[in-house]
């Protein structure tokens, strides 16, 4: 069968992650049965099979075809770590030696006290990233290269096999910058959130953005359902440099600009996600421009501990950020909701293993790097 699709990176090409019309044109270019294309759809992503030669529908011939010009598995699992608080950190390795982590993260429970509300996938999507945030681990492995759509995929169907339980949520906050992937994102999630799959629903996926502009208004224009949140951390344009090399390129009031564009667009709220650093952006002043800001248009705003990233080795500027004190980041979220914002706080899921937000940077050596 002819290769249907560019591959980001050499070698075979992947069944996984072709969302349904891709594949049924694969097939039929190859002189296949559009139906065919169907049934290892239906194999890969409803029946969760790894290998073609599951798929008992398929005649042996075409099990022998598929199996011997493609590559059935994205990403191959080298280690699992479960935390204290029932998080779970997944190291994939992928086809040419690189790795990934992906995090598992229960919310709280319901009643019962035994089964979490939700279930949330943060899933990667570039190996390393080249954005230089100051507060993130991820940085230090600098950018290899982007993720394929299969091998985003594949993050979640292999994550599910360690839960009896059902993945509720996907964010797009692993490693890596979501928009500068953005059709390999946006061709994954659209199997995420195809009805056949039953994976998720789409008001259940979010994609996290440190700020790209031209991502944030093609979202917009292509009116994308799933959920936009925004890497924010300041509310003045000298401090989010500083923190966030990128706001050096996409500034403060373009990405505000962008955003309310993306409002009228789209009619759907944004979520501004903000850590607190002792002493650089949790004043009062902080509290009245992010509340200012959130009142320009329906937003949430998700506080969010800064996780100490010690085991990156940061240098400079990096190694001064502190956590706020717990006293005043309680102070810092009664103070915004008082502003008449909705705000929420995020745990520290996963702590004891850095798998934390802002944690993701998996040991170099080992890991095919």
């Amino acid at each position: 069968m002819a290769k249907a699709k560019r591959d980001i990176v050499d070698g075979p090409i992947e069944l996984k992650g072709h969302p349904l019309g891709e594949l049924e044109k694969m097939f039929v270019d190859a002189g296949e049965r559009k139906y065919r294309a169907q049934q290892v759809y239906d194999g890969i992503y409803i029946q969760r099979l790894d290998s073609v030669q599951e798929m008992a529908l398929l005649p042996q011939a075409l099990r022998e075809k598929l199996g011997t010009e493609y590559r059935t598995q994205s990403v191959k699992l080298q280690t699992v770590q479960e935390s204290a608080d029932g998080t779970k950190k997944f190291l994939f390795e992928l086809w040419d030696g690189r790795a990934v982590e992906s995090v598992l993260i229960p919310s709280e429970m319901v009643p019962d006290g035994e089964h979490p509300r939700r279930l949330t996938l943060c899933v990667s999507t570039q190996v390393g990233c080249n954005l230089g945030c100051v507060f993130c681990a991820t940085a230090s492995l600098k950018l290899a290269r982007n993720l394929t759509s299969g091998e985003i995929v594949d993050q979640f169907l292999q994550a599910q096999k360690f839960s009896t339980k059902p993945i509720t949520n996907i964010v797009f906050m692993g490693m890596g910058e979501p928009m500068n992937n953005y059709d390999e994102v946006m061709r994954a999630t659209q199997i995420f959130t195809d009805q056949r799959t039953k994976m998720v629903a789409p008001r259940r996926v979010t994609i996290s953005t440190a700020g790209v502009v031209p991502g944030i208004i093609r979202m917009a224009d292509e009116g994308q359902i799933i959920k936009l949140a925004v890497s924010l951390h300041a509310t003045v344009q000298d401090v989010r440099a500083e923190l966030m090399p990128i706001a050096k390129k996409h500034q403060l009031p373009e990405l505000i600009e962008a955003l309310e564009y993306y409002y009228r667009k789209t009619r759907k709220s944004v979520t501004y996600e903000y850590i607190l650093f002792n002493g650089i952006n949790d004043s009062l002043a902080d509290v009245k421009r992010l509340g200012k800001l959130a009142r320009r248009m329906p937003t949430r705003v998700n506080l969010i501990p800064f996780h100490e990233i010690d085991f990156a080795l940061p240098e400079g500027f990096d190694m001064s950020l502190k956590p706020s004190t717990p006293e005043q980041f309680q102070w810092f979220a009664d103070s915004l909701r008082a502003e008449d914002v909705q705000v929420n706080v995020r745990s520290s899921a996963g702590l004891d293993i850095d798998a934390a937000c802002g944690q993701l940077a998996f040991s170099q050596e080992g890991a095919g790097q």
